[in-house]
């Protein structure tokens, strides 16, 4: 019974759902102390998804947007499956959160630093490291030197480094992580590659986690929902791991959207001949009421 009471929901339905919440920050400050390298304190989570300034503009989706006690900006997101242009979307990401924190009249003081980070579960290219970082440095190209550039805060003088100022960028390929882990890093990559938690950890927000992130503490409707989830995953995964092997581009993109749509469409049947409302099958497919509706219409005309 031991091994079911230590169950623990995987990070990408917690960080959608539970780690939003107020009560649940110790978690993920300690997931982002651990990652960034220095203490974090979450004051806010911000809206997750860059507003649509005019009708062809890109979405910015993310699971979690924060803001720090520094006014700094975080962005998280768990991918599941792969994207040809990933990089070019995260980089869009990060300057649409860069100029959505900046008003008409403020001057560039106030642009605040934003990390990038995004948990792989999908290979997105050669290397040996499970965790690569990327920060932008000045170097000399005849010195070879690195430029530390002189800016004013609270009326003095200080030194400070172009990575202290430019986005940096976090990519965890779980996939790769191989080793017994031993540091708070490694615990919290384990963590997200096999839903581990060690019961002694002194890893930064994985005790807490141990207590508030465990299967069994959901309610039945929940964990239902978290199955379906699951078995979404593994079923997109199937699709796009097919349409890979026929090495077609169009194939992966077409793969995805059917997975997607295939996947939604077996969790609303599943949850409703389950006896869950519309509304629950609405709150946990991730679509709305009137699209649940429809797809009944549909389903009860064929």
């Amino acid at each position: 019974m031991g091994g079911l009471k230590d169950r623990y929901i995987r990070f990408d339905w917690a960080i959608k759902r539970l780690l939003r919440q107020k009560a649940n920050f110790d978690v993920l400050e300690g997931f982002l102390t651990v990652f960034i390298g220095e203490e974090v304190k979450i004051v806010e989570i911000l809206e997750s998804e860059g507003n649509q300034q005019t009708p062809d503009d890109k979405f910015n989706r993310v699971d979690i947007k924060a803001r720090n006690s520094k006014g700094e900006i975080i962005l998280v997101e768990v991918q599941n499956t792969s994207e040809l242009y990933y990089l070019e979307r995260i980089l869009y990401g990060v300057a649409k959160a860069i100029t959505e924190h900046i008003h008409l009249g403020d001057t560039y003081k106030e642009v605040k630093k934003v990390y990038s980070i995004s948990i792989l579960y999908f290979d997105i290219g050669k290397g040996a490291d499970y965790l690569y970082v990327g920060q932008n440095k000045f170097i000399g190209v005849h010195t070879n030197d690195q430029l530390v550039i002189t800016a004013k805060e609270k009326g003095a003088l200080v030194q400070k480094s172009p990575a202290e100022i430019f986005p940096e960028y976090i990519l965890v390929r779980v996939n790769e992580f191989d080793k017994v882990a031993v540091t708070p890093l490694e615990e919290w990559v384990a963590y997200l590659k096999s839903g581990v938690i060690k019961e002694n950890t002194t890893a930064p927000g994985l005790q807490e986690a141990r207590k508030k992130l465990q299967y069994y503490s959901m309610t039945d409707a929940e964990r239902y929902a978290y199955d379906e989830h699951l078995n979404a995953v593994m079923i997109q995964n199937d699709v796009l791991g097919n349409a890979r092997e026929e090495g077609l581009a169009e194939g992966r993109a077409e793969g995805r959207a059917e997975g997607r749509a295939e996947a939604k469409k077996d969790i609303v049947k599943s949850m409703l001949s389950n006896g869950l409302s519309v509304e629950q099958a609405a709150k946990y497919s991730g679509l709305t009421v009137e699209e649940v509706e429809s797809k009944i219409t549909i389903w009860e005309n064929i």
